[in-house]
């Protein structure tokens, strides 16, 4: 009795296995192989090593067969009969294994005929399934060798693709009916994922050669259509002209692969396909780039100077760095330097200045409009695999430009926004660094773009709410408000003719008197910069083309008394100097968005238990300086704690609709409460601006300029600044300083001294 271990495999009775004779020699030992030699397979549980194999690697249940066939090709033929219980199992020094065993007995539950049947239907599925291969002839001699279900088991098991313990389940199982019904299941499956396959490879192939058969169609046409663009030139097609555009744009490396990989894919899907668009799409928007880089050349600096001489009056500061920065690029032989950053109220010429330095420049002018951006992808692009992927407003700009230096406007800077979709904020600093700009990569192109030629000019109204990474890689230029002259001079120069053009009116027909002008200036515009004069001037424009229009051979003069009469606003009343003035009441100045005003700080005692009442919409800061004003005044008149402690003190400020706030009004508060505190009057004609601290130390304000100018409007004649803001004094128009007495003080009492509300003996504050 030879005993052999196999694994992985189907035994069942009255089936067949076919070994390898050195299989089977190895395991017979010194015996020799005859026909008629009985077999008994053991089955080993795991796919183990022959050498390493012991008495538990094998299942309690074998398959007992004989030797039916000792073939000349290399192989025998083993009969199987029945299964048998194994025991005691020993595995000798030469690897061979010997046991004791005993049969096992089927249960005999399934009709001969049903088993017929049965096998029947399986050979004739496994022919259906052999039909369709070049091999079906030997199939079918195959399936006639076929007598039991149990023969097919073991003949398909090589195949099957189940596992060790699913085939054993099939040798284990006692019930003959419930055998066979495991074997149909595994055959059946297996032919219908055969099936399947094959059906799949089929269409597979079906498919790979209709692709074929298209790509030589395709080469055909290309040869073709090669010959009829070299018959008529004026034909070329789009893939063509993709080529040619790749070869002469001059792309660097990564981005001439990406277009070329992509312009393979539109080649081999076709202009049908889905993705054809898009393909086609992203080639027209990377191929329409200036990739080249262009040459720096030399700036006449007097040109460029007549340039923003003639765009724009006034802006003398910003003018002047302006002409700074071409000097710079002219000496380091540089198209771009550093980001500069224009701040001021609206309408004082930030955006069109930089259209003027474009034109200084020879270069392209791009805007770019940044407010209300609040998604990462308006600056970087949307990734191509999104429906409707475009570039970043970045690109899109320098492909509207057609070259790769433009003079590229960032407007309104400070009114980017963060939400779920990311920070453009934070996407802008890639753009505006120096050093990283060279190899920006938009999402959308997915290759590097070298941005360091482009001059990038930021506008916003405040620096306030820039991000501070942002803000620290920009040059902050500031724009102060325009002067009443200022204004005039830009409205005769500028604002009226383009109005009357813009109108169909011409100077023969129209004139607008300087004092109609100022008259618009003075009475309905509130503002900094002139696009509320602009308005009002277009307004008037369109008022008179009627009278034009109805006598083209006349000419209108128009005078202030029409200006009142016909424009459909009223005038704005602006802060003026109070005729009565009253102690407690000081003049403060204040900054706004739109340039400058005057307020006043009123304060009154009232009946109550030292309580205090502040009015007019202040906001934290305001109120705070309330607070240390109070404190310095009690400080300083000491006498004065009786009053505050039975009195409540009320503090107002006028327009009370209008939220105010700010670090700027401390010493107006405090100088108003000690002019209560005393009863001395302050001059009405004094303003003052400035914080203090909670030793009495007056501290420095922004938006100097701009106070200074409502000053001067409202007809104050002094002026209180923080010593520490003189410096700011060469940005305030000489027409201010003029006829304004302006007085740097560095604390609370050298105000009080000087306004007269009382003269500390000796002094009180430190």
């Amino acid at each position: 009795m030879i005993v052999v271990p196999v694994y992985n495999m189907i035994l069942a009775p009255e089936g067949a296995v076919y070994l390898g004779m050195d299989q089977i020699r190895r395991s017979a030992g010194d015996k020799g192989l005859a026909v008629g030699e009985r077999v008994v397979f053991v089955v080993a549980r795991d796919n183990e090593n022959y050498n390493e194999m012991k008495p538990d690697s094998f299942y309690p249940v074998g398959m007992a067969g004989v030797i039916s066939e000792i073939n000349n090709r290399g192989y025998v033929v083993i009969k199987l009969q029945y299964r048998v219980d194994i025991e005691n199992v020993e595995v000798a020094a030469d690897h061979t294994i010997r046991l004791t065993m005993a049969r096992r007995n089927d249960i005999e539950d399934m009709d001969p005929e049903v088993e017929a049947e049965k096998l029947k239907y399986l050979i004739q599925e496994m022919r259906d399934y052999a039909s369709g291969f070049e091999w079906a002839d030997s199939a079918e001699y195959w399936l006639k060798q076929i007598g039991t279900i149990g023969m097919a088991a073991c003949a398909m098991s090589p195949w099957l693709e189940i596992d060790n313990e699913q085939r054993y389940a099939i040798l284990a199982e006692d019930s003959k009916l419930r055998r066979a019904e495991l074997i149909e299941e595994m055959l059946y499956d297996f032919l219908e994922v055969g099936r399947i396959t094959n059906e799949a490879v089929s269409s597979q192939q079906k498919e790979h050669q209709q692709m074929y058969r298209e790509q030589a169609i395709k080469r055909q046409i290309e040869h073709l259509q090669r010959e009829l663009d070299e018959m008529h030139p004026e034909n070329v097609t789009d893939i063509q002209r993709f080529e040619q555009k790749i070869a002469e744009s001059g792309m660097n490396e990564t981005a001439r692969k990406e277009a070329e990989k992509v312009l393979n894919r539109l080649k081999q899907e076709g202009s049908q396909s889905a993705e054809a668009g898009l393909l086609y799409d992203y080639l027209d928007f990377v191929t329409g780039l200036s990739w080249k880089k262009e040459e720096s050349h030399h700036i006449d600096l007097e040109e460029a100077r007549r340039i923003l001489d003639e765009d724009h009056y006034g802006l003398g500061k910003v003018k002047d760095r302006v002409i700074q920065h071409i000097a710079v690029m002219n000496l380091k032989q540089q198209q771009s330097g550093s980001i500069l950053l224009f701040v001021g109220a609206p309408g004082t010429g930030k955006t069109s200045i930089g259209r003027s330095i474009a034109r200084a420049l020879g270069r392209e002018y791009v805007r770019v409009s940044l407010g209300g951006v609040h998604d990462e992808s308006d600056i970087r692009g949307h990734r191509r695999t999104y429906i409707g992927a475009m570039p970043g407003r970045i690109m899109d700009g320098i492909s509207k430009s057609g070259v790769s230096n433009p003079v590229m406007v960032l407007d309104e800077v400070d009114k980017l926004s963060v939400s779920y979709h990311g920070s453009p904020a934070s996407a802008l600093l890639e753009v505006l660094d120096p050093e990283q700009n060279n190899t920006f990569t938009d999402h959308y192109m997915n290759v590097p773009y070298d941005l360091s030629d482009v001059l990038f000019i930021c506008t916003a109204n405040t620096t306030d709410t820039i991000p501070e990474p942002l803000l620290n890689r920009m040059e902050v230029i500031q724009f102060s408000g325009y002067t009443p002259i200022e204004k005039l001079q830009i409205a005769k120069r500028h604002l009226v003719p383009k109005s009357m053009e813009s109108m169909g009116i011409s100077s023969e027909q129209m004139e607008i008197e300087d004092a109609a002008i100022e008259t618009l200036i003075s009475g309905y515009t509130m503002e900094a910069g002139v696009r509320g004069l602009r308005k009002c001037i277009d307004t008037l424009c369109r008022i008179f083309a009627v009278k034009v229009s109805t006598d083209p051979d006349g000419k209108i003069v128009v005078t202030p008394d029409e200006v009142t009469a016909e424009m459909d606003t009223r005038p704005i009343q602006h802060s003026k100097i109070l005729p009565a003035p009253k102690a407690g009441v000081v003049t403060g100045l204040a900054w706004t968005p739109v340039g400058g005003e005057i307020l006043y700080i009123e304060t009154m005692f009232t009946r109550g238990k030292g309580e205090l009442i502040i009015t007019g919409q202040l906001g934290d800061v305001m109120k705070e300086s309330a607070r240390i004003a109070i404190s310095l005044v009690k400080t300083m008149f000491p006498d004065s704690e009786e009053k505050f402690r039975e009195n409540d003190l009320h503090i107002h400020v006028p327009a009370g609709a209008v939220p105010k706030d700010g670090p700027s009004a401390g010493i107006a508060l405090t100088t108003a409460i000690a002019s209560l505190v005393t009863g001395r009057i302050v001059d009405t004609h004094i303003a003052m601006t400035g914080e203090v601290a909670l030793r009495g130390a007056v501290t420095p304000i922004g938006g100097l300029p701009e106070k200074l100018m409502a000053a001067e409007r409202a007809g104050i004649t002094r002026v209180f600044i923080p010593e520490d803001n003189v410096f700011d004094l060469k940005d305030v128009a000489d027409e201010v300083k003029e006829k304004i007495e302006i007085i740097p003080v560095s604390s609370a009492e050298e105000v009080l001294k000087k306004t007269g509300v009382f003269a500390i003996p000796g002094g009180v504050l430190a």
